[in-house]
Formats: C-alpha cells, sequence, structure tokens
C-alpha cells in the first residue's frame, strides 16, 4: 500500500484528562516496529469500561496515563506490517485484542487459563514492547488503551494480541466479538460450565449480560433469570433466552433472597456482569448451597469483596473470568464462525451505529442504560 512505511495522518477521539469529554483530533500514527501490526479500523464497539477509564480513574478503575485514545473492541484491516511479522499480511481482516495469546508461553500452553502476559505490563500502562505508542498529537504521545486504541481510524497493535478472521465476516458486527460478547459468553461457557437443565440467575442485563444469557441458553439450562433494575432491558433478555427478569427494585427484601425463594434453594450458577461488589456478593448468596457456581465477569480493579465464609464452606464456588477465558487470539476466529454460522446472536447487540465525530454521544447513550452496544463507524467520519 502506499502508506506502508509513512506516517499517517489520521482522525481519532483524544482524551485529554480524565472527566472531559472526547475531543476529535488528528493523529499521526507511526509505521509497525517489529512483531507489529498497523490496523486500519473499521468499526468498534463502545464499551462500559471505556466510560469507566475516562470517567471514574481513581475510583473502581487504576489510573492510566493521559492524553489517551480509548477504545478496545474492535475490527479492521491490516494495512501494513512489521519486521518479523509472519502471520498477517496487508488486506486480511483481523481483530486487535486486549488478551494477547502469544503461543508459546507456559499460560499458553496450559489449558487452565488463557492469562497470557506477552507485552502485558506495557500494554496496560498504555505503551507498546520498545515502552512508546505509536499515536502522537500536537507534539506529544498519546497512549494506547490497553494496547489497542480503537477510537482511532488507524492504530498499532502487537502481533499477539491480532486475530486473523475470515474475509467475509461483516467487520460492523464482529468486532463485538473484542471484548463485551466473548466476556459474557466465555463465563457461562467456560468459566461456570454451565450445565444442562441447569438453573441460572445473571445479574446485569447490559452486553456482557445479554451474552452470559445467551451463553447459558446454548448450554441448556431450564431456567434463566436476568436480573436488572432497568425493566427496559428485560424484552431483550427474553429474546437471548431468559425464561423470568426481576428488578431488584420491586422487591423489599435483598434480591438474592428473592432468586432463593424463586429456585426453591438457590441456582446453580450465578453470574455477575455489572462490576459491583456489592452484588458480586449477592449474585455468590443466590447460589444453592453444596454445588452452587458464582462466576464474576464484570470489572473492577481497586475495589474489594467481603463475603461470609459459611457461604463457601457450604460448597460453592467463587471464580472470575477475564475475556471469557478464551484464549483470544486462538479462539476468536472460532467465534467469529459461530456467528457467520448462526449459532452466536451479534446484531441483537447493536443498537445504534454513530460515527466517530458523534462518539461522546454513544458514552451518553451507554451511562443511560438506552443502548446495549452503540457500534461506532470509523472510515465514514
Amino acid at each position: 500500500m502506499a502508506t506502508d512505511g509513512k506516517v499517517i495522518t489520521c482522525k481519532a477521539a483524544v482524551a485529554w484528562e480524565p472527566g472531559k469529554p472526547l475531543s476529535i483530533e488528528e493523529v499521526e500514527v507511526a509505521p509497525p516496529k517489529a512483531h507489529e501490526v498497523r490496523i486500519k479500523v473499521v468499526a468498534t464497539g463502545v464499551c462500559h469500561t471505556d466510560w469507566e477509564y475516562l470517567f471514574e480513574t481513581g475510583k473502581g478503575m487504576k489510573f492510566r496515563p493521559f492524553p489517551l485514545v480509548l477504545g478496545h473492541e474492535a475490527a479492521g484491516i491490516v494495512e501494513s506490517i512489521g519486521p518479523e511479522v509472519t502471520r498477517f499480511s496487508p488486506g486480511d481482516k483481523v481483530i486487535p485484542l486486549f488478551l494477547p495469546y502469544c503461543g508459546e508461553c507456559e499460560r499458553c500452553l496450559s489449558p487452565k487459563t488463557n492469562h497470557c502476559k506477552k507485552n502485558w505490563t506495557n500494554m496496560q500502562a498504555g505503551v507498546l514492547a520498545d515502552g512508546t505508542s505509536r499515536i502522537s498529537c500536537k507534539g506529544q504521545q498519546v497512549y494506547q488503551f490497553l494496547g489497542v486504541s480503537s477510537f482511532s481510524q488507524y492504530t498499532v497493535v502487537p502481533d499477539t494480541s491480532v486475530a486473523k478472521i475470515r474475509s467475509d465476516a461483516p467487520l460492523d458486527k464482529v468486532c463485538l466479538l473484542g471484548c463485551g460478547v466473548s466476556t459474557g459468553y466465555g463465563a457461562a461457557i467456560n468459566a461456570g460450565k454451565v450445565e444442562k437443565d441447569s438453573s441460572c440467575a445473571v445479574f446485569g442485563l447490559g452486553a456482557v449480560g445479554l451474552a452470559a444469557v445467551m451463553g447459558c441458553k446454548v448450554a441448556t439450562a431450564r431456567r434463566i433469570i436476568g436480573v436488572d433494575i432497568n425493566r427496559d432491558k428485560f424484552e431483550k433478555a427474553r429474546q437471548f433466552g431468559a425464561t423470568d427478569c426481576i428488578n431488584p427494585r420491586d422487591y423489599s427484601k435483598p434480591i438474592q433472597e428473592v432468586v432463593v425463594e424463586m429456585t426453591g434453594g438457590g441456582v446453580d450458577y450465578a453470574l455477575e456482569c455489572v462490576g459491583s461488589p456489592a452484588i458480586m456478593n449477592a449474585a455468590l448468596e443466590s447460589t444453592r448451597d453444596a454445588w452452587g457456581t458464582c462466576v464474576i465477569a464484570g470489572w473492577t480493579e481497586t475495589e474489594t469483596m467481603s463475603i461470609s465464609v459459611e457461604k463457601l464452606l457450604m460448597g460453592r464456588t467463587l471464580k472470575g473470568t477475564y475475556f471469557g477465558g478464551w484464549k483470544s487470539v486462538k479462539d476468536v476466529p472460532k467465534l467469529v464462525d459461530d456467528y457467520m454460522n448462526h449459532k452466536l446472536k451479534l446484531d441483537e447487540f447493536i443498537t445504534e451505529k454513530l460515527p466517530l465525530v458523534q462518539i461522546n454521544k454513544a458514552f451518553d447513550l451507554l451511562k443511560s442504560g438506552k443502548s446495549i452496544r452503540t457500534v461506532i463507524s470509523l472510515q465514514d467520519s
């Protein structure tokens, strides 16, 4: 391509400081270095985690350096590759990933985890392997959120954090597999290992929660209870497979007690998809003693849980999941195949499509609870 080896000037939504709206700016995206891939971002989902890092840094989230380009749930096309990249070519359709998969370390070789740590520390700090970002604006470095930064028309990502996908996949749909849908779906399928004819409760019916409901249904659970304070989400939850939907505000007693009564002793599986310690406790306490399993998929970095030890001693299992337990680069292409073969819903998560210039509107819709997923079109801006 004509841009190979050259700096690309393009548009990006830059977060100059915490708590302030994003600003659409011209940025410069440098060519990829060794083991890096430069991607033309076609579409990106707007995830609640993006909102939290902008507006709740220092609360439930650890501090990330600013200025920063957010976005981590995307799909695009390889524009160029750096030295020593062997698995990608310009023109490949790809999904950049915040979780790497090197395929060589002890963790990648183990079936017990998906927590590859290749470039992990640097990516969490907003830079790539050499300690710098490939994005700059107005003469200063702009940090890359989780090593991705998909709120930019172009970005550069380590080759261990890119999944090559089939050429006929619609990028404005499969971008959702970069975070929310994969996380919730995998929480049920991989972490929870939900069984046939079991009972489940899903706490939080945003994108992650709805994907968890979908996972429970695919696992042929008998009863799936959706829990959310926004009853507007109930109809959508039923479309994904929920058999019951309840609003904690409709009851005078704790919601876990309601679930226990509804199910004659508690659910077999509870999936927490909010990121609130109080709701994590409620999810755990909604499970049946002797064998109940509670999976935490909601994200928080600084908060702590306080649980009754007896709840665990009575046979419950409490576990967490990151990216739904999927080995990112290896498994995401399979999820794309499942979508293309009509085994996985994606279209139903998308409630709005907006151009990059309206990125702040997407945040407003997300915070108000009026959208499940807004997909931003990067190349129409």
